[in-house]
């Protein structure tokens, strides 16, 4: 069995998992008493490199970046993310890390709430804004979701490192195919059923997104209801959440070989924010949406009320795949045969916010 390396990001502190063989063990609280929001695992380089958005009340927030696997960390003696004085903003947290394709093996994108774009060439340690994210002329009629104004999610398409799509709660998405420097809503047919008109050109509140295995111009996403299908990079968007319990939720990720093959945990509703018919069951789709399977093996069987955040749903890239998600309860479940059967790997952690996964030699 493949050995793998997770990453659980809660509300106090990250918590390291490594599965050799079949046995896990874990070390941690790291970052003790900080919310960890963000995480990435850098795989483009020979030893993986870790990055972690903490966000220390008394310190505020920062990456740290870790080159042996956390067992040591640094954290530069500049914030590495921070707005430009002509901003007139200061970060609140980094909702997310995200290492660009192969075709730019240092750059690494960090997503923050205020919701910009900073992007880093030297492999996570600095960050510079991405200005016309920033400037663009929307902007002042964004609106903070519930949980703030945070651009959450980045996406980059291998085949082109100037191709990037954002998503912001609640500005919806954003795409570039000229490196940043010019950015286009993307949210034909994704409804905001808050709004009085649901169909705006942007304004919707997106919750994740993620890309498929087999083309990376077809994505999914989970909105504040409704659950979407892009074949052509986010510029148009079609409903496929027929045969879901709820399309409201809030996380959705792609299996990393499997074509057409995608996962998401259904919520009851956004004013009842715990697991579709209280039942603890991730959804998986092979065929691109056209029908759903829900996967329980192995989860609890009672009533449960952990709800799954946006990035405390994600896969690995071994073969056959890991899945993995963490919820408000503090629980921590794997699969290691694509989502077929689950185990628990922990219990009691606070909050779960976000997980990463990698295999590792």
């Amino acid at each position: 069995m493949t050995d793998v390396l997770l990453t659980v990001g809660t509300r106090k502190g990250l918590f390291i998992g490594r599965r050799r063989g079949g046995t896990w063990e874990f070390d941690g609280p790291h970052f003790n008493a900080q919310a960890v929001y963000s995480i990435a695992i850098d795989t483009r380089r020979d030893t993986p490199r870790l990055l972690v958005g903490g966000d220390s009340s008394h310190w505020g927030p920062s990456v740290f970046h870790s080159d042996d696997l956390g067992r040591s960390w640094t954290e530069p003696r500049q914030h590495p993310v921070k707005f430009p004085e002509f901003t007139g903003a200061s970060l609140e947290r980094v909702w997310q890390l995200h290492p660009a394709g192969p075709a730019a093996p240092d750059v690494v994108y960090a997503g923050t709430e205020p919701a910009a774009l900073f992007r880093s060439e030297d492999g996570g340690l600095t960050f510079e804004l991405v200005r016309p994210l920033w400037e663009h002329p929307t902007r002042s009629r964004w609106v903070p979701g519930g949980g703030g104004e945070g651009l959450h999610t980045v996406v980059t398409d291998p085949r082109d490192p100037r191709a990037v799509t954002v998503a912001v709660s609640t500005a919806g998405v954003f795409r570039t195919l000229d490196g940043g420097t010019s950015w286009t809503p993307s949210n034909s047919g994704v409804s905001a059923v808050f709004l009085p008109d649901p169909n705006p050109e942007f304004g919707q509140c997106v919750h994740k997104i993620a890309q498929d295995a087999g083309d990376p111009g077809r994505l999914y996403l989970q909105n504040h209801w409704g659950v979407y299908r892009s074949d052509d990079a986010g510029a148009r968007w079609t409903d496929i959440g027929q045969g879901l319990p709820s399309t409201f939720g809030f996380a959705v990720a792609a299996h990393p070989h499997r074509p057409d093959t995608a996962y998401v945990f259904p919520i009851n509703a956004d004013a009842d924010r715990v697991p579709a018919g209280h039942r603890c069951r991730v959804y998986r789709t092979a065929d691109a949406g056209k029908s759903w399977e829900p996967l329980s093996a192995g989860l609890p069987g009672d009533d449960h009320y952990g709800t799954v955040l946006r990035d405390a749903l994600r896969t690995d890239d071994a073969d056959p795949a890991g899945v993995y998600f963490g919820n408000r309860n503090g629980e921590v479940y794997a699969s290691a045969d694509d989502g077929d059967s689950w185990r628990q790997l922990a219990s009691h952690l606070p909050d779960v916010l976000c997980v990463r996964a990698a295999a590792i030699s």
